[in-house]
Parts: C-alpha cells; sequence; structure tokens
C-alpha cells in the first residue's frame, strides 16, 4: 500500500479524514451527494482526503433484546442509519471515483472484516473503542495502517496503545482528541500535541476535533505544534435534515483546508533540521556585514595581525570580511592602505577552499572604480 516515497509513517501526513460516520442517515443517495460535495472542495484546494465512514455489524453490535428502545440514543441512531454491506460498498466505490481514500472506523470485529474485503487503506480507531482488547486485537491482525483517537483516555491508555501497535509493526498515529461534541475554544486543549509529540517521537501525532466556531485558528496552531493529520465530521445542509454543530459544511471544509496551506507555508521547512536560507535572504544579509581593508601599505610575505587591518561596510565582490579574518594570514603581493583584502591575495587555509572563494567572489556589492576608491580615500 505504500509508494516508493512514502514510509510508515509518512503515510499519515497531511491526510485529512473527513468523517461521514453516519450522516447518510440510512439514505445511499444521501451518504452520495455528501462524498461529492466533498470531494469537490478537496479537488479544489488540492490536498489528500479519506472520506470515512462507520461501520457496524447491527444485528450482533446490538443486542437482540435491546433492538428496539428508543431511550437509548446510541441504540436508537444505530439502528435508524442502518445501511447493509452492499449500500455501504457502493459508498466505498464512489468515495475512490472522486479520488478520495476511503476509509472506515470499525466497531466490532465482523466490521473490521469489511474494512479487508473492501481494501480499505486506513482502519480508524474510536475513541471510545481504544481499551477494546478484542478489538484491538482484530484491528492489528488486519495489518492496515491505523489511525486512533484518545478523547477521554488515560496515560496508561495512550502508552499500550503505542506499544501494542509497535510490537506489532503496524503503522500508526495518534489524534489528539477531545470527546465533547461540540467543543468550545477553550475546551480544545492543544497544547497536548506537544505532549503527545514529545511523548510518543515516532508516531505521527494528529488533531481530531468537534470544535463548533472556528475553521482556522485551531489548524494554524495545530500545525504549528507539529500535528499532521486531521479529522473532522463532515454533513450538508440539505433535505432539511439538522445538522448537527460540530460537523463541518462543505464551504466550512474550504477555510479548513485553506487554513491548512497557509500554516505550512508559513511553518516553512521540516523541525528536525535546519533550513537553508533563500538567496535573497543571504544576499540582503551580506549587504549589512563589513569588510576588511587595508589600515597601512605593506609588503608581499607581510604576516597580517589585527593592527593591520580595519572593518567597515560595505563588503564588496572578492573581498573577506570579519567573518572569515583570523589574522596570520600571508600576502602574496604588496597592498596598498584602504584597499579591501580580497580571497586572492592572501596565503591560508581558507583561500584554498572553493567553494568558499566562489561566494566570496559574488557576495556583497560591486567594488566601484578604482579612481572612485582614491577619491574617497584621500
Amino acid at each position: 500500500m505504500l509508494n516508493n516515497s512514502q514510509t510508515p509513517q509518512s503515510i499519515f501526513d497531511d491526510l485529512f479524514v473527513l468523517e461521514l460516520a453516519n450522516n447518510h442517515w440510512g439514505q445511499v443517495d444521501r451518504g452520495l451527494k455528501i462524498i461529492r460535495d466533498f470531494a469537490e472542495v478537496v479537488r479544489r484546494n488540492q490536498v489528500r482526503a479519506a472520506l470515512k465512514l462507520q461501520f457496524r455489524d447491527v444485528p450482533s453490535f446490538i443486542h437482540k433484546a435491546h433492538r428496539t428502545r428508543d431511550d437509548v440514543r446510541y441504540i436508537k441512531k444505530t439502528a435508524a442509519t442502518e445501511l447493509s454491506w452492499s449500500d455501504l460498498g457502493k459508498l466505498v466505490q464512489a468515495v475512490r471515483d472522486e479520488g478520495m481514500i476511503p476509509m472506515a472506523t470499525p466497531f466490532d470485529e465482523a466490521s473490521v472484516d469489511k474494512c479487508v474485503e473492501f481494501d480499505l487503506p486506513f482502519i480508524k480507531i474510536a475513541s471510545s473503542d481504544i481499551r477494546d482488547r478484542a478489538l484491538l486485537r482484530k484491528i492489528a491482525d488486519a495489518g492496515r495502517p491505523v489511525i486512533a483517537s484518545s478523547g477521554g483516555s488515560t496515560l496508561r491508555d495512550l502508552d499500550h496503545l503505542v506499544a501494542f501497535f509497535g510490537e506489532k509493526g503496524v503503522p500508526f498515529a495518534l489524534n489528539h482528541c477531545v470527546s465533547i461534541y461540540p467543543s468550545q475554544d477553550d475546551e480544545l486543549e492543544l497544547n497536548q500535541i506537544d505532549f503527545l509529540r514529545a511523548r510518543y517521537p515516532d508516531t505521527t501525532i494528529g488533531f481530531s476535533t468537534h470544535e463548533m466556531t472556528d475553521w482556522s485558528n485551531s489548524m494554524l496552531i495545530a500545525y504549528a505544534k507539529g500535528a499532521r493529520t486531521f479529522e473532522r465530521h463532515i454533513d450538508i445542509d440539505h433535505d432539511g435534515v439538522a445538522v448537527s454543530p460540530y460537523c463541518t459544511l462543505p464551504h466550512q471544509a474550504d477555510e479548513w483546508f485553506k487554513a491548512f496551506h497557509k500554516a505550512r507555508a508559513m511553518c516553512g521547512a521540516p523541525a528536525n533540521a535546519k533550513r537553508e536560507p533563500p538567496g535573497k535572504e543571504v544576499e540582503y544579509l551580506d549587504q549589512l556585514v563589513r569588510g576588511v581593508y587595508f589600515k597601512r601599505d605593506l609588503p608581499a610575505g607581510h604576516v597580517l595581525t589585527d593592527g593591520d587591518v580595519y572593518f567597515s561596510v560595505p563588503l564588496v565582490h572578492g573581498q573577506i570580511s570579519v567573518r572569515e579574518f583570523e589574522g596570520g594570514e600571508v600576502l602574496r603581493n604588496a597592498v596598498v592602505h584602504d584597499h579591501p583584502v580580497g580571497i586572492r591575495e592572501l596565503d591560508c587555509h581558507y583561500a584554498e577552499n572553493l567553494e568558499l572563494r566562489r561566494i566570496i567572489d559574488t557576495r556583497g556589492v560591486p567594488a566601484g572604480s578604482a579612481e572612485a576608491r582614491k577619491r574617497a580615500a584621500s
């Protein structure tokens, strides 16, 4: 499932998980419209997105003595939104046809088998199931990359979860998640991204959110903190069906994706390596660096000391700067006062560095004419 440029962990990088959940409400046509509407936004923003369904083998998932209960919201909604495996297969194929990645959260062992049957590239573990040992073992045996959410967890839960999938050799990502539906801004706990990255340095950390007021700021902060996979519930305002406040509509997803592109551009180079300054930055700073000038006339063979030179701007092409001058350099030829100390006039270890000479030849500003320098010195 990995291409030649991917590692087991990099497959999670910059992956958006769009959680359709049961917002199809048991209607294939509604599910297909959600898929199409969000696929358009995904294509427009050129992001890598997985559209995620929820899989339950409803006849066995709900105990037969409780299937008709209306007083338990979870049971009532699960029964009301049930789709056949054939219909779920149609939604999976539609996701593929629209150029997105099909994905699912299986809530029971039979549903894990369906994830394999449908050849889903990723499996998600809901926050409620991170301690479900039977389900975890079944998911690990499926051998698919796994993303888990951490809502309501203890530290012991997370340590066990990360260690378990590590021992199984299954690519694994962990989402910081607050399972409050919906979440207010002051309930997001984004500093937990820092904590998770420090505690599990070999695990991709993501951010799964149920917030209701913002689709930009939390993305900017989460990305800057190092979150690299992102998840939100999605829905459409269609046919008079009420949209939950924690769900994201297509125009809000558009804002979310744009915030991601802005965050990535602003954060720039990876945090595990020193960035390479662009040429325009180097050129600007070189104009602020002092060049080395001869204080007096000196003969060939003279060994330079601090007393033989002074430092002034500008730094001109071919001239050494205060960055290179050490003292002890030997003059190849006689020189005159106020003349810039050129790299080719010196016999020293750094004068033989061809790469440094190339840089010195082109940095700073043009030297100007000899007559102009002579007038300025008189």
